[in-house]
């Protein structure tokens, strides 16, 4: 059973907690004030979602917030103006599973001013990196082991979405929609932490 902690809503409490240093806080804070796109990296148990809730409360409260997760673990105490979407499995029959990339393309019609991506992991990397591209700010978590490996990821997951994505499209989309990789670490006393925050320049040089 994955029981998600509500104890941790904020950045500072983050920083108390000596997962986050002061000025990463700052930055990041900062980003999200600046409506930038963020993508949260790291293995299971890292605290991707944690820190993800602890950014969504940056965001102005005047913000119409849409949040696609595959079990509902974010928190939003403060924000009036949030919409929950959650995906599903198919029935027995075989029949009425909801995709995070069905998601995402009707999130796009429900005017939001923030989309938030529980967790990135198949062919919905195309519909979220368009969004991006769109002028829509999102955030998301990615599974990688460092953020120069959720670059690759990301630039990679878009091409499952069929024969006519190629490397040509995505890795410079990739490189121009994404602003921030924020990778986390589980090390082996259990301690969460941010190792770096990588920015990406917009150009692409070798592939």
């Amino acid at each position: 059973i994955r029981k998600f902690s509500d104890r941790i809503c904020s950045l500072d409490e983050l920083v108390g907690l000596g997962s986050l240093p002061l000025w990463y806080a700052q930055l990041l804070s900062c980003a999200v004030s600046l409506r930038q796109d963020l993508a949260v990296a790291g293995g299971t148990g890292s605290g991707k979602t944690t820190l993800l809730n602890a950014l969504s409360c940056e965001i102005s409260t005047g913000e119409r917030i849409v949040t696609i997760e595959d079990s509902a673990e974010l928190k939003f105490a403060h924000h009036p103006h949030v919409v929950r979407l959650e995906a599903r499995e198919a029935s027995i029959e075989g029949e009425g599973a909801v995709t995070i990339r069905d998601l995402v393309t009707n999130a796009l019609r429900m005017r939001p001013d923030r989309l938030l991506i529980g967790e990135v992991r198949e062919a919905e990397a195309l519909d979220l990196l368009i969004a991006m591209n769109s002028g829509l700010p999102s955030m998301c978590t990615i599974h990688a082991n460092s953020a120069r490996e959720a670059i690759i990821k990301i630039c990679t997951l878009p091409l499952l979405a069929g024969e006519n994505v190629s490397s040509d499209f995505v890795v410079p989309t990739v490189a121009s929609a994404i602003d921030l990789v924020v990778h986390l670490d589980l090390d082996r006393s259990g301690r969460r932490t941010v190792r770096e925050v990588a920015a990406l320049s917009g150009r692409v040089e070798n592939g």
